[in-house]
């Protein structure tokens, strides 16, 4: 660096108002909860290179291990040679292409529903449908540990937000109730799988309950996806629910290995969401490489349904030995989680991060979660396997969290 963009790097960093950013990060780093992003070195995998180091990877939502699977490599470079590697416009200018009409086309299909539309991230895709179908005189019941995307969709939507306690119906109807009079819509909402804790939204008693009061239901499936149901068809598929929810919201970017999400529903739903979605509207469309490797992905889902047997046979395994060991690995209202998000809880926000990173210089990379992301005092290490650790990983992984967790008194 010249001594011009040093003096220039230096005034930037003087500059007074931006100072309350400074002292919010000092704070974070007296309670311990301040963090530097790891740099992945080579491919997301069960083992891996991370800031130079060798690690068993339990941080990833590349549950299936499709992220680097032949296939769907294979899939990315063809559409690129044929297509190029960008689309050049939002979808409704000049950047539809017909593989992204074929990859929603094919969603619909694997979700049951009439029609699909895919945003470019799963946060855009609940983000920008709860803001696009209600307004300011609707109410929405959300439950308290709904994911953040969610949040920020009824937030801009500007409607009433009434939140219910964690997985309680009877509270949602109580609410409900209290609603019944007001003219505006009203818009029940779920996560398919709550994604700190690992335990599964109550879809089968939400849906019926929504019907019964004239609501709206929508489920953000994120982690429900290519985990839950036939072939990884998510919650609404684990429940029976088809034909029961108005608004699915799903992934591409964790059990299907790539990037963007998803929303299912009706064909008048779709069309109003090309018009309204604010995140559709004015972004970009996937490069036409992203649209193939998640057709490809799909297609597997439905050829090789030893993926999820593997996924869940490492998950009942994992997660009992942890139990044998000691850990609580409960979630704030299940004793146990019951997917392959693995919260092992620590308790307080220091002890747990400084946990994650002992953990990361003995050879586990497992992700620490404190306060605000998750409640004071459940601070806790998130664990995911994927249907390709082999069990000689898991059992590394294990001993090697039992015996660090004893060294720092998390465990006696």
């Amino acid at each position: 660096m010249d001594q011009t963009s040093t003096q220039t790097s230096t005034q930037a960093a003087a500059r007074p108002q931006l100072a309350h950013l400074t002292a919010a990060l000092d704070e974070l780093r007296a309670k311990g909860t301040h963090f530097r992003l790891r740099i992945l070195d080579d491919q997301q995998a069960p083992v891996c290179h991370y800031d130079g180091r060798q690690v068993i990877n339990l941080a990833s939502n590349n549950y299936l291990g499709l992220a680097n699977h032949p296939k769907l490599v294979e899939a990315a470079i063809a559409a690129t040679h044929a297509f190029g590697v960008g689309s050049g416009a939002v979808r409704t200018i000049a950047g539809t292409m017909r593989i992204h009409m074929e990859l929603e086309e094919k969603i619909a299909r694997f979700k049951n529903v009439e029609a699909c539309v895919v945003f470019q991230s799963g946060f855009a895709a609940n983000a920008g449908t709860v803001s696009a179908i209600l307004g300011k005189e609707d109410f929405i019941l959300s439950d308290e540990l709904n994911h953040a995307s969610i949040i920020d969709g009824a937030r801009l939507s500007r409607a009433s937000i009434k939140v219910f306690r964690h997985k309680d119906v009877a509270h949602c109807e109580e609410l409900l109730l209290q609603l019944a009079s007001e003219p505006g819509k009203k818009l029940v909402i779920t996560d398919g799988v709550f994604s700190m804790d690992g335990d599964i939204g109550p879809v089968d008693k939400l849906a019926p309950l929504a019907e019964k009061y004239g609501a709206i239901m929508m489920v953000d499936d994120a982690h429900a996806s290519g985990v839950l149901g036939r072939d990884g068809r998510g919650s609404i598929d684990h429940f029976g629910m088809h034909g029961r929810v108005d608004v699915q919201v799903g992934t591409l970017s964790k059990a299907i290995g790539s990037l963007g999400g998803y929303v299912c529903g009706s064909k008048d739903l779709i069309d109003y969401l090309y018009h309204r979605a604010r995140p559709f509207l004015f972004s970009t469309s996937h490069p036409p490489s992203v649209a193939a490797t998640c057709i490809a992905a799909f297609d597997l889902l439905e050829a090789e349904p030893e993926r999820i047997e593997r996924l869940w046979a490492n998950t009942r395994y994992f997660q009992s030995e942890l139990k044998r060991a000691g850990f609580n690995i409960g979630g704030i209202t299940t004793p146990a989680t019951e997917t392959p998000i693995t919260p092992i809880i620590v308790g307080e926000g220091r002890k747990a991060m400084d946990f994650s990173r002992a953990l990361f210089k003995e050879g586990v990379m497992a992700t620490g979660i404190a306060f605000p992301t998750v409640p004071e005092g459940k601070a806790r290490i998130r664990a995911i396997v994927t249907s390709e650790h082999t069990r000689a990983q898991l059992d590394q992984a294990l001993e090697t969290t039992e015996r660090v967790a004893k060294q720092m008194g998390i465990l006696a």
